[in-house]
């Protein structure tokens, strides 16, 4: 993994017109993803997982093939 890690606060353009606004909130963890495709925002909500806003379902596993 080689993307920075950037701390949760969002600028403006120009950091003396706009003041910080913090990306922290009660519960919930956010996280900003640069890849080559462009910025994702990932949310980690009550233990639910979102991506740009839309829900991640979790990945099941196949069960074992019985004999």
């Amino acid at each position: 993994m080689n993307a920075p890690l950037l701390p949760e606060v969002l600028l403006g353009v120009d950091r003396f017109e706009e003041p910080q606004l913090p990306l922290a909130t009660e519960g919930v963890q956010r996280y900003v993803w640069e890849s080559r495709f462009g910025a994702m925002l990932i949310e980690i909500k009550h233990g639910d997982t979102y991506v740009n806003g839309q829900r991640v379902e979790p990945f099941a596993a196949p069960a074992p093939p019985q004999e």
